[in-house]
């Protein structure tokens, strides 16, 4: 699911891709905000700043600002919880309320102003927070969270209304969390759990509970931060906080928008050169896409499909449930590095293996066949009519004595193995009772996965309240499908992040001379013809046919005794978009009359249609190939986005196609290519030739290179058809749409 991406080219490749004879960035700068030298040539920002949130989390002092101890005042059971989780983590609590002389028995004050001391953070009780912000400012605080709702949440006017809340907290310095948040931060953690935590981010905050309790099975929780609106405090300021927290082996997020894309991949980024997964579920799968133009590209992936993209690329695992949020961070947080990516599944009952292996295997888990060896060592424990090829097929009986141990220990012990899986569909004690300890004795001494699937619905047998949750050693689920996608998301975290390198390292700062030839061809507002568009991708060494751009029949025919027969003449024009839906394409040309003939026909059918034109194209004919589509989109969140798929005039029936957001390297163009259901056609079909995937990716990387330079100028890029040759030919561009800004 995830893939590997490793940023970066080759160094000769790298270099007919930039051509402009700069060299790669220095390694990542850590900690430090963008600046001067740290934009890309989008001028987009490199590095983010990770905001220093200590002492939100750990206060020395907190100022409740509108505090209450009246009976029946929402603001009461607020200030009563505060005072509680002060008193749990040492923070001295100062009440603020203009008509109280105490709240609780502590001294009140009655402003900001009069404050004793120099707080950390302010928690605000208040229905408008922006004058209290004004305040806090004055006095230096460095945090602040609003509670108050009615907000962006509930339309225009609040909206507004949160723009000026962001531009006070802008002016004020001060770092705010909400506004419409909730306590969640400050709820009672345990503290007697050992072993890498789960720091949890939710824009809502009931979303989080499920996490939340994994505390009481024995799952560590180190910070919980609820969002809420945003206005200040976003999830990958988080992120990015918690990525360099040593106790943090895990970081989970519920996700309902995201604020700035590029912030959010600079987040993922850090997190992936720290190793530290992220686990997410973002609502908004089923949104349409806000881009729907004349290109074809632009059809072809919804806002969605880009949220799912730029995750991929930077190892963010996307979940649906809030179940497969909490079952693959507990899992992904505690267990340790994978020896080997081997799946063994282990039962007691052939149907369960064979059930749960045909699920494994569709979702891309690996099941190698235990060698001829090993199988006649587990014989020795096992009749020999049963299967242990893997599945491992035990019968049931010797997992009651001292044969059970015996079998598990065998199994961990073969190199090729990484994960053991044992799935339990139901209990049968006493067998039951002594697997479940085999299988917890056995993880306790071997560095390899073993995970449990305890199929009870009820789930109250000490084999598993007491015997498999009591271990931090054993992954223990209650369902096929949230086993096999965390071990799943287990095992591709830890391929995505060995030898990570971040495309932010590597990404352009300088212009390209490519960049300047284009500039001089873009039309602001307006959408290129065929014959301007094709300029623009020669200015970025994208091979185009030979071809002649001619306004009368004797012209054409001179022009294909250059071009050399057979040719295609095809209309060109400004605001042309689908020539073919208009017959405005003509392929096979092969004598001067043919041209003549074709020309007439051409201009008529514009004229007809009313289509203005500069021109008649008269191009070389390129056969035998995969017709594919590579394009340039822009997405309202992350800026210009990169699609390639299958192509042709059926593009968009087919729907095949991927997504990435600049920058990325070779590892994800390629990565790309593989995600295409019609990848296979690449490779040469029904004995036809390999085709040249060199060369495609080279077309990928150039078309990159012009998103990043031209994205804030060029709408879309539409390259359909480009033509990819038999391997070592290249590919080439039969036709482009280019649609400027």
């Amino acid at each position: 699911m995830l893939g590997s991406t490793h940023g970066t080219l080759t160094t000769d490749f790298r270099a007919r891709v930039v051509a402009c004879g700069e060299q790669p960035a220095p390694g990542a700068v850590h900690g430090r905000a963008a600046g001067e030298g740290d934009l890309d040539v989008s001028g987009r920002p490199l590095y983010a700043d990770v905001p220093d949130l200590d002492r939100f989390f750990r206060p020395e002092s907190v100022a409740v600002v509108g505090a209450s101890d009246a009976e029946g005042r929402p603001n009461t059971g607020i200030t009563r919880q505060l005072l509680d989780w002060a008193q749990r983590v040492g923070a001295r609590i100062h009440p603020v309320h203009p008509t109280r002389d105490t709240v609780f028995g502590l001294p009140c004050v009655a402003s900001v102003a009069d404050l004793p001391e120099q707080v950390d953070l302010a928690v605000l009780l208040v229905g408008d927070p922006i004058p209290v912000i004004e305040e806090l400012a004055e006095s230096k605080v460095k945090f602040a969270v609003a509670f108050a709702s009615g907000f962006a949440e509930t339309g225009e006017q609040g909206a507004a209304a949160q723009e000026r809340l962001a531009a006070a907290v802008k002016r004020s310095g001060i770092r705010l969390l909400g506004p419409n948040t909730n306590l969640n931060a400050f709820e009672r953690f345990r503290d007697d759990l050992d072993g890498p935590a789960i720091a949890l981010i939710t824009q809502s905050g009931h979303q989080g509970r499920p996490v939340f309790t994994l505390q009481e099975l024995g799952v560590r929780l180190s910070h919980w931060a609820p969002t809420g609106n945003e206005a200040d405090l976003e999830t990958s300021d988080f992120i990015s906080y918690f990525a360099e927290r040593p106790e943090v082996g895990a970081i989970a997020c519920y996700v309902e928008g995201l604020k700035d894309g590029r912030a959010f991949l600079l987040a993922a980024d850090r997190a992936a050169r720290a190793g530290v997964p992220v686990v997410a579920v973002k609502v908004g799968r089923t949104e349409a896409g806000a881009r729907m133009a004349a290109s074809h590209t632009g059809k072809l992936t919804g806002a969605d499909d880009v949220v799912d993209a730029a995750m991929r690329q930077y190892g963010v695992i996307r979940v649906d449930g809030l179940d497969q949020l909490q079952d693959t961070a507990a899992l992904l947080a505690r267990a340790r590095t994978p020896r080997a990516d081997g799946v063994v599944v282990y039962s007691i009952s052939g149907g369960t293996g064979a059930h749960f292996s045909d699920l494994a295997t569709a979702a891309g888990l690996r099941l190698p066949p235990l060698s001829a060896a090993k199988q006649a060592e587990l014989h020795e424990w096992i009749p020999p009519y049963l299967n242990v090829a893997n599945p491992v097929d035990n019968g049931g009986h010797p997992v009651g004595d001292w044969r059970g141990r015996k079998i598990i220990d065998a199994i961990l012990a073969d190199p090729s193995v990484g994960v053991l899986i044992c799935p339990i569909t139901g209990p049968f004690p006493p067998m039951s009772d002594k697997l479940a300890q085999d299988l917890v004795d056995a993880a306790e001494q071997t560095d390899k996965l073993v995970c449990v699937v305890w199929g009870s619905p009820l789930g109250t047998e000490a084999a598993y309240r007491e015997t498999l949750l009591g271990s931090d050693r054993v992954a223990t689920f209650r369902t096929f499908a949230n086993c096999i996608g965390a071990v799943k998301a287990y095992l591709s975290h830890h391929r995505f992040t060995t030898g990570y390198r971040s495309p932010f390292d590597e990404a352009p700062r300088v212009p390209s001379p490519s960049f300047r030839k284009a500039q001089a061809l873009m039309r602001p507002g307006q959408q290129l013809s065929e014959h301007a568009a094709k300029q623009l991708l020669r200015a970025y060494g994208i091979r185009v046919p030979r071809e002649q751009l001619v306004t009368s029949a004797a012209a054409a025919v001179r022009a294909a005794g250059l071009v050399g027969y057979p040719v295609v003449m095809k209309a060109s024009g400004a605001r042309l978009a689908h020539k073919t839906e208009l017959g405005l394409v003509k392929v096979g040309l092969t004598s001067a009359s043919q041209i003549r003939d074709a020309y007439r026909e051409l201009t008529d059918i514009a004229r007809y249609e009313g289509v203005d034109l500069d021109g008649i194209l008269v191009c070389q004919m390129v056969e035998r190939g995969v017709e594919m589509v590579v394009g340039v989109g822009h997405d309202s969140l992350f800026g210009p986005t990169v699609t390639v798929g299958l192509g042709g005039v059926l593009v968009e029936v087919l729907g095949d196609a991927a997504v990435r957001v600049p920058p990325f390297g070779e590892g994800q163009a390629r990565d790309m290519l593989d995600e295409l259901r019609g990848r296979a056609l690449l490779d040469g079909v029904r004995g036809g030739p390999p085709l040249d995937v060199d060369a495609l990716v080279e077309v990928v990387l150039r078309v990159q290179r012009m998103a990043l330079e031209l994205g804030d100028e060029l709408s879309e890029l539409d390259i359909n058809p480009i033509m990819v040759l038999p391997r070592g030919q290249g590919a080439v561009a039969l036709d482009a749409l280019a649609i400027c800004r």
